[in-house]
């Protein structure tokens, strides 16, 4: 007769055979959640299903630090893990150590792929990062022309310095393309020689935030001459174009706080040093004021009347001398304040706007200088001050440069 086994070691004797097929040590698995239940020890147990079947599947309170979202009913997952026996109810499940949204976990898989890649080539190596100037004249910026970002960023820069100039490059940045167009941006705004460009937006899922992970947007940070801060999403997204640029922001807002110095912190430097100045000259003219003193008695010990009326001349001339050359000095910073404002008031493209004037760009987001680089039908973009408008080129004409030079003669 054969040997007689109990229902537990039928059991454990299956559990060893899972155990032992190298397949079922790691494998990852896709299907719908459903019978999802939380216990209260913490574990959860669910199953994966798809048109094919089911498999019943725990997740351990113990793996669940890697879990960034609610396992919940109907979700698409990936789950990775191994296959074995429940010796008491000999059922075989699933026991999952990490899982993810389907799509998600794929994209973070190529995040960690990309990485891995661009920073063996050295592209996150700190000893070619750029320093961003104290003090910038024109901010190069890659984000959507609408949307919280930009006007976050224009605002923020305007406040912290009213001269600034900025040059916007309307870029896509979510969907088919986005990375493309981030990168042409980028490009594009390098060649114009701006001090600092901040490529951003604002936040969203990982999908939106995709194109800042994508390689050519890394190469194109990479090879940009000007300074780069990458200003993408919340303070707890972290996106590829991070680590390759020069400088990371947690926000857009705060790139723009760190590409932009505040103007009216150096003027109150300005005006502290020239308080301290005369506070330093103050002191000096005390002391000298004390040492003549020291002399007036001393001379008038030994009564050398002339010789005390020369040292009160002398003195008169080191007063004059003194306040001469502070007035001078104070009328000359307070030039060089006033020339710096205007300086930087004249820089801006926004005083222009004030004006009447308008900025005109091609479809490719080129600046057109001339009558010469349109073209007949084409259509134009015009940014003014309170917004924006699109042309189609009618007629062209030239004018040749003698007749407008005596037509502005005549003017």
């Amino acid at each position: 007769m054969n040997s007689v086994y109990t229902v537990g070691q039928i059991n454990a004797y299956i559990r060893r055979m899972f155990d032992q097929d190298y397949l079922l040590e790691q494998v990852c698995v896709q299907g719908e959640v459903s019978n999802c239940k939380y216990h209260s020890s913490g574990h959860i147990y669910f199953s994966l299903k798809d048109e094919s079947g089911v498999l019943a599947a725990v997740l351990f309170a113990r793996d669940r630090a890697g879990l960034d979202f609610r396992l919940e009913n109907g979700q698409q997952v990936i789950c990775r893990g191994n296959v074995s026996v429940y010796v008491r109810d000999g059922k075989y499940q699933l026991y999952v150590k990490r899982a993810w949204r389907a799509g998600v976990g794929m994209l973070y898989e190529q995040y960690e792929a990309l990485k891995r890649k661009l920073e063996a080539e050295g592209l996150f190596n700190p000893a070619r990062k750029k320093k961003i100037p104290d003090y910038i004249h024109t901010l190069g910026v890659v984000t959507a022309p609408t949307g919280a970002a930009v006007r976050d960023i224009i605002q923020i820069a305007k406040r912290r310095n009213p001269g600034i100039q900025i040059i916007l490059f309307p870029a896509k940045v979510q969907g088919e393309g986005s990375a493309l167009s981030i990168a042409t941006g980028i490009s594009m705004l390098d060649q114009l020689h701006p001090d600092v460009i901040i490529a951003g937006r604002g936040g969203g899922s990982i999908e939106d935030l995709w194109a800042f992970n994508e390689e050519i947007v890394a190469r194109a940070i990479y090879a940009c001459v000007t300074p780069v801060i990458s200003a993408v999403g919340h303070e707890t997204d972290i996106v590829i174009s991070d680590f390759v640029a020069d400088l990371r922001a947690p926000t857009p807002s705060a790139g723009a706080e760190l590409a932009v110095g505040d103007t009216g912190e150096l003027a109150g430097s300005l005006i502290h040093y020239r308080g301290r100045m005369q506070s330093l000259m103050g002191a000096a003219l005390k002391r000298e004021g004390m040492r003549l003193e020291g002399y007036r008695l001393r001379m008038k010990l030994a009564r050398p009347s002339r010789r005390l009326q020369d040292l009160r001349q002398d003195h008169d001339r080191r007063m004059e001398k003194l306040q001469r050359l502070m007035d001078e000095r104070l009328r000359t910073e307070q030039n060089r304040i006033r020339l710096l404002q205007e300086k930087l008031a004249r820089l801006s493209p926004f005083e222009k706007m004030e004006q009447g004037f308008a900025l005109v760009t091609n479809e490719d987001g080129r600046r057109i200088r001339s009558v010469l680089e349109l073209q007949e039908h084409e259509t134009v973009s015009l940014t003014f001050r309170d917004g924006y408008a699109s042309a189609r080129i009618g007629q062209i004409e030239a004018i040749p440069r003698g007749s407008r030079e005596r037509k502005q003669d005549h003017e």
